[in-house]
């Protein structure tokens, strides 16, 4: 929670003051509304357009074709990949599936995934983390204090995804990233994921172990792979369509018996302990503001249906207690070692090295060719 104001929710979402960086106009409504209310109509077409856009991303898969795989996927055993491996089955695409085993799966997520691939007929490739190491580096992010500890993941995921479409020489990856669910997300409780100059300096500081098997990539690399289109694409599938989480939960439920995991990218045992115990302990966080309010600004829910759902706890005492287990155990935390993790003074991305430099330079020299 941001100590230097007044508490102060939005009149229009849920969003409040546990974001830094909110501001709200004369009416009290957020920064994050006002955003959305100008870009959400660029993500609603007609059937016609949505049928275009469809039409012209399968024409261009088919066309930069060049092995048996046409695309990669990202395949986590949620909602959002789950409904891409979907919609590539309809558009009669052949994309490589790969999941991305970082130890913490559910049971639940790798059921979805196997119902998938197997209903669809997509051959998946499972990367496996080397556990000790990424363990390790797990272990370095709690130590260190930072907030977007996840930032492991999506970045590994990221790197591995690179590698086996270079691989299998694919161009394009398919990517479930969508503005209409995931909108809204203050930038001070996520990290840039591919700051690798972090991750190292991090792990230089708290690990016990080298970077040696952990999946990388640097920002230059990545810049200029995904933002100039040179080496691979990516292709957010569900910002060409009319995505409604909703729909296509019921959707796949019905078409592949997939089954719901109880909160967004609960997929993951880790992501559940850290977005429903982490964050809103040492942060004062609930990341549930974000999701319940884009789902208020695209009108799938009332306000007050979301304020209710903010009354509910994020654990039930018994599933805390049997994850807070699990997970100490899994990084061998001792309880008072996570303590006092939890306990010391919570510390910015920016307190440590890093290329933002690199994101910077980039940014100034993509407004100087506009």
């Amino acid at each position: 929670m941001n100590q230097n104001k007044l508490y102060q929710q939005c009149t229009k979402c849920v969003m409040d003051t546990q974001d830094p960086d909110i501001f709200f106009d004369k009416k009290g409504v957020c920064n994050h509304c006002l955003d959305a209310e100008l870009k959400l109509p660029m993500y609603k077409y007609t059937a016609n357009q949505e049928e275009e856009n469809i039409l012209q991303i399968k024409k261009t898969l088919l066309r930069d074709k060049k092995g048996k795989y046409d695309s990669v996927i990202g395949l986590s055993g949620g909602v959002d990949s789950s409904y891409v491996a979907y919609l590539a089955k309809k558009m009669e695409l052949n994309p490589l599936c790969v999941h991305f085993d970082n130890g913490w799966n559910s049971e639940v997520a790798v059921s979805n995934i196997k119902k998938i691939v197997d209903k669809c007929g997509f051959d998946l490739e499972t990367y496996v983390i080397n556990w000790p190491e990424f363990k390790d580096l797990q272990r370095s992010f709690f130590k260190a204090g930072v907030i977007d500890v996840e930032m492991l993941s999506d970045h590994a995921i990221m790197a591995t995804m690179y590698k086996l479409r270079k691989k299998h020489n694919i161009k394009y990856i398919l990517s479930g990233a969508n503005y209409v669910t995931e909108h809204g997300m203050p930038n001070s409780w996520v990290w840039r994921k591919q700051d690798l100059t972090q991750i190292e300096a991090i792990q230089k500081q708290f690990g016990q172990k080298r970077i040696k098997n952990f999946p990388t990539m640097s920002s230059i690399r990545y810049q200029i792979s995904r933002k100039l289109g040179l080496g691979g694409s990516y292709i957010e599938l569900l910002n060409s369509i009319n995505y409604e989480k909703e729909t296509a939960m019921k959707l796949l439920e019905t078409e592949f018996d997939w089954e719901y995991y109880g909160g967004k990218h609960y997929e993951s045992v880790f992501t559940k302990f850290y977005q429903a115990y982490y964050l809103p302990e040492k942060f004062g966080v609930d990341k549930r503001t974000v999701h319940l309010s884009a789902q208020i600004r695209n009108e799938e829910i009332s306000r007050e249906k979301a304020l209710n759902e903010l009354k509910k706890p994020l654990y039930s005492s018994s599933d805390l207690s049997s994850d807070l287990d699990y997970v100490l155990k899994k990084l061998s935390f001792t309880q008072e070692e996570f303590d006092q993790i939890m306990k010391q003074e919570a510390k910015s991305h920016l307190d440590y090295p890093s290329d933002q430099w690199i994101f910077d330079f980039y940014m100034k020299i993509k407004g100087l060719l506009r």
